[in-house]
């Protein structure tokens, strides 16, 4: 009897637990993501997928098209102006809203009117400056995204403790996602409405879409002006490396003004956020770098050829676009809301093990599809499992990469470590190919699950690496913070 007692009240305890630990997604700046990650998302497919299926059924040369694709450079290359998003307050604008706030409506407006603009336009008519107006608020678009995308990451940081880093990055995730099917395959679906009975290309139809799809960053809009401003805590400590280093800076060019603004710009911006991550981990920095550079290797090496894969093994677009649309968005939601929710319940280091193992168990899941050949099936369970262990890993991921920024430079060390993130993964996809010609599909999935091992000892050691004090300790507001000058 007193056992039967005990276990029901272990029962009990364990269930309160995980009601307390699922109602951190009904919290309001939880939710808040889900939106955010909405706007995050929709420009990327309507930029770099939507667009060029517009422009060639218009019947534009794929050589221009391909072009286009450049502007993903924007996001591989966001850290360098990170630091004006940590540092530099939009005049007027960021005294009404905030700093995070401020730039985050700067860059969804400036993303809404690109896509405003090219509803207007007519790819066939005066072709050549057509092609070069959609092309230049393409880049627009992206570099504008590219910073929305910084603000978001700043923003969510910010606004909640590690232990919600999880919760949120799994709502971002979720909204992301949304977005990316939203643009994309909604926005065929849209413009195939649009057409009514009419075959071939149609203008209007198009254009409708691009209006229709550029208003949905109001949904962006509408949560930022909802939202509140982070209250942005930064360390005495940190102020006081700034201001010193200033000090010494104005007093070696008391006669070159400019030179000095710029100088202090570039400590301040650039080198005051690198030294403060080696400053806090010191030789574990680098531990922690070797992890960060390789943890996503290997699926993303995996996913660069993954299409081609499809390919070869027979199967069908229309196959594969319902297998990777349903049921893989499907359970990389899944895997998200799960990651979120074990990441508040068990720690980020062990789920970061887990996305990590998961991620290369899957690989072989491929190695063996290679084998079997064309088998929907298997190619269902192959790619829910991954998609499955792809949405775990990056919410585990984010949360990690959230808990080693100093809230003073957020935006600048995120974006170096999400550029960092992709860097070593993307080289080793990029000769992927020929890796296959040399040993082919099976093996080749057989070595990219062998990467990932290398990954689990990284993260073992990493969680043993006791997390400094960190930067707010003595906290103090951030507007005492030096301002890029």
């Amino acid at each position: 009897m007193q056992n039967l007692t005990l276990r029901k009240k272990y029962m009990q305890a364990t269930l309160s637990k995980l009601l307390a630990t699922l109602a951190i997604y009904s919290q309001r700046r939880v939710i808040t993501m889900l939106f955010l990650g909405f706007s995050a998302g929709l420009p990327f497919m309507l930029i770099f997928s939507s667009l060029s299926f517009w422009l060639r059924e218009a019947g534009i040369d794929r050589a221009s098209i391909t072009l286009l694709s450049l502007t993903g450079l924007a996001f591989a290359f966001k850290f360098l102006w990170s630091p004006l998003v940590d540092k530099l307050a939009i005049p007027t604008l960021g005294k009404i809203c905030g700093q995070r706030r401020s730039w985050l409506l700067l860059s969804q407006f400036t993303i809404l009117s690109c896509f405003l603009l090219m509803a207007l336009q007519d790819p066939l008519t005066n072709s050549e400056d057509t092609l070069k107006l959609m092309a230049l608020l393409a880049v627009i678009a992206a570099f504008s995204a590219a910073t929305q995308d910084i603000v978001i990451d700043a923003y969510r940081i910010e606004m909640a403790e590690p232990e919600l880093q999880g919760a949120m990055a799994a709502m971002y995730i979720g909204g992301y996602r949304v977005a990316i099917i939203t643009g994309g395959a909604g926005a065929l679906w849209l413009a195939t409405w649009f057409s009514g009975d009419q075959t071939g290309y149609q203008l209007t139809a198009w254009q409708s879409t691009y209006f229709v799809m550029g208003s949905l960053m109001l949904v962006g809009v509408l949560t930022t002006l909802l939202m509140p401003e982070p209250k942005r805590l930064i360390s005495q400590a940190t102020l006081d490396m700034e201001h010193k280093g200033a000090a010494v800076i104005a007093k070696n060019f008391p006669e070159h003004h400019i030179i000095s603004r710029l100088v202090t710009f570039i400590y301040v911006g650039i080198v005051c956020p690198i030294w403060d991550f080696i400053k806090r981990y010191r030789w574990q920095a680098v531990v922690i770098l070797l992890l960060i550079g390789s943890y996503r290797i290997a699926d993303i090496v995996m996913g660069v050829i993954a299409n081609v894969f499809y390919v070869d093994m027979g199967f069908t677009k229309s196959e594969v676009a319902t297998i990777s649309k349903v049921y893989g968005v499907i359970m990389t939601l899944v895997g998200a809301a799960l990651g979120g929710f074990i990441t508040k319940y068990i720690g980020v280091i062990k789920v970061l093990f887990i996305g990590a193992f998961m991620s290369a168990i899957t690989n072989l899941l491929f190695a063996a599809l290679a084998h079997i050949g064309h088998d929907t099936t298997f190619l269902i369970f192959t790619i829910s499992l991954d998609n499955l262990s792809s949405g775990l890993a990056q919410v585990a991921f984010i949360a990690y990469l959230s808990s080693l920024t100093n809230v003073s430079y957020s935006a600048t060390q995120y974006a170096l470590f999400s550029s960092l993130m992709l860097l070593f993964p993307k080289l080793i996809g990029g000769g992927s190919g020929w890796i296959v010609n040399q040993i082919g599909y099976s093996h080749f999935f057989i070595f990219t699950a062998i990467l990932g091992i290398p990954v689990l000892v990284l993260i073992i050691i990493a969680g043993r690496v006791i997390p400094p004090k960190n930067s707010n300790d003595q906290q103090v507001d951030s507007k005492n913070s030096l301002p890029i000058p």
